[in-house]
């Protein structure tokens, strides 16, 4: 049941949030140039982040570390900046995150846990709040690029931005998609602790007038492991009255998250 624990931590960071009605059509097309500076770039990215209230639908996960394999079918409601929740099959396993707040249950084993993102960021090898999530799983840069200054490059036609002062030790590279200026990778490396997390956003879609990403991979790598996640999209409703039904079952065991690193 060990695996099955794993992933409902990792439900909250695969997270991503889509807009729509019954169809959508992939984003395509698109042209890099090379006289927009970083300062346009970055401008564009923020102009065009995606503006909703809350989205509900399904969404497939699959997941690797080396040692297991597993696929799960979720059911998601999001309201944006204030709450996250996932159930799967039979409410079998159920995760709900909030600003201060990163929390799931399981009914096969009779656990739980209840805490903060410690175990998340220690996870993906970086450091993780609500915000950095939710930006990532929007296709947003999980840095704010307004906060310091940027080089511009097309590489494989897209836009991409490092930083001018990187730290010694600590790398992030930014490429953004010239379709609709959303993250096409973002890659955040910690030499130090010899972690590195990248982010490719594989797909887009565009539904009623709205760009949200269809298809992310993320690889985190720490030393020689290396976790695997997978996300896909369907069914996906926009701005719906949403609850969050929620309740660690009494009785159940608390998980150690010390003894699971």
């Amino acid at each position: 049941m060990r695996h099955l624990r794993k992933i409902g931590l990792l439900l909250p960071v695969v997270f991503m949030t889509l807009h729509s009605c019954k169809t959508a059509n992939t984003v395509t097309g698109g042209e890099a140039v090379r006289d927009l500076s970083a300062r346009q770039v970055i401008k564009r990215h923020y102009r065009n982040a995606p503006d909703f209230k809350t989205v509900t639908g399904r969404m497939k996960v699959d997941y690797s570390n080396g040692d297991i394999s597993q696929g799960v079918n979720l059911s998601f409601r999001i309201r944006k900046d204030e709450a996250i929740w996932l159930s799967a099959t039979m409410s079998l396993v159920k995760v709900y995150i909030t600003p201060d707040r990163a929390s799931f249950y399981n009914k096969l084993d009779n656990t739980y846990f209840d805490g903060d993102f410690s175990y998340l960021s220690h996870l993906l090898g970086t450091e993780l709040n609500f915000g950095k999530i939710q930006d990532m799983l929007l296709g947003q840069a999980m840095l704010d690029l307004t906060s310091g200054t940027y080089t511009s490059a097309v590489v494989e036609n897209t836009y991409q931005l490092m930083p001018e002062d990187q730290m010694q030790l600590f790398k992030a590279l930014f490429r953004i998609e010239p379709a609709h200026f959303r993250m096409g990778k973002q890659l955040l490396t910690d030499r130090s602790a010899n972690r590195a997390l990248s982010i490719e956003y594989k797909k887009y879609q565009e539904v009623a007038g709205v760009v949200f990403p269809e298809e992310i991979d993320i690889l985190a790598q720490e030393n020689d492991r290396e976790t695997s996640i997978r996300i896909a999209y369907r069914n996906m409703e926009l701005n719906r009255k949403v609850s969050f039904p929620y309740s660690i079952p009494k009785g159940y065991r608390e998980i150690k998250l010390e003894d699971e690193l």
